[in-house]
């Protein structure tokens, strides 16, 4: 493998594409190369749409199986339109996979906390995933959700499977609803204080808006979990995905490379600082 390899983007195939949401998509595509280049969860790939630009898609599947690689994309701007409008059997330009994922092994034994807001909940899905496929090297889970309203729940179905699991929690909130939502609603970081789990024994993972991680990074450490065991996924503007181009820089931090996935120790001092 060559350094060039992952500066060229390697035509691949769409395999599948499922509507999530009014403007969410999941895409199956063809591994390409990158069947050859292990995936862990939290990782991302730079999809291209040729003629019209690329963007950082996290990862939404399974990155045990290898016969095809899964992004769950939200239709927001000109490539991200295109990337979700696309049919099985087009082609999407692929590199890829960069960034530093969950801490997977380094939480085995633990109990794991796992908050997602809105879209957050698809690069957590590989980690649920992991969890479920090594099932006996983690402990508990509890997986808090928050979104919009009802009907923004992203893999609906999924939710109701994983909150029916030995061990397995479901909290949902949602920020508005009508009179036929049963649910909470609320914040995602005001559920924390409201669980009963044993902080020493917690490994705390995070993805969503970052106003939504740091209030939830901070009810968390009131609740006595250490700053680093609390990981957040962030995603900053990034471009290059190999640390040359400096859009992604936090600090001395280019999130591209060092992350997306990274502890907050090594960040809660840069979280109030705004995105240029």
């Amino acid at each position: 493998m060559t350094s060039t390899d992952f500066w060229l983007p390697e035509p691949v195939r769409v395999l599948r594409r499922q509507q999530e949401l009014e403007t969410t998509w999941t895409l199956e595509l063809e591994p390409g190369k990158a069947g050859g280049r292990p995936c862990i969860p939290g990782q991302f790939n730079m999809l291209y749409m040729f003629g019209v630009g690329e963007v950082p898609i996290s990862i939404s599947g399974d990155t045990s199986l290898a016969e095809s690689l899964v992004h769950t994309i939200r239709a927001v701007g000109p490539v991200s339109r295109q990337l979700a409008a696309l049919q099985p059997m087009a082609t999407v330009g692929l590199r890829g996979p960069f960034g530093v994922g969950w801490p997977m092994a380094a939480a085995e034994g633990s109990d794991l906390l796992l908050v997602a807001g809105g879209l957050g909940l698809a690069p957590l899905r590989p980690a649920i995933y992991h969890v479920l496929n090594n099932r006996e090297r983690y402990g508990r889970v509890l997986l808090l959700y928050g979104t919009r309203s009802p009907e923004d729940i992203l893999f609906h179905d999924q939710l109701e499977e994983w909150s029916k699991l030995p061990d397995f929690e479901v909290h949902i909130t949602v920020d508005h609803a009508g009179s036929d939502w049963q649910g909470k609603v609320g914040v995602v970081p005001a559920l924390v204080p409201t669980l009963a789990f044993d902080p020493e024994d917690t490994v705390a993972m995070v993805c969503g808006p970052e106003v939504m991680m740091r209030f939830t990074a901070s009810a968390l450490r009131g609740a006595g979990v250490e700053d680093d065991a609390i990981f957040l996924s962030m995603e900053r503007n990034m471009k290059c995905a190999l640390g040359h181009c400096g859009h992604c820089q936090f600090g001395a931090t280019f999130i591209c490379k060092d992350g997306p996935v990274l502890s907050f120790d090594r960040v809660r001092g840069l979280l109030s600082l705004k995105e240029f």
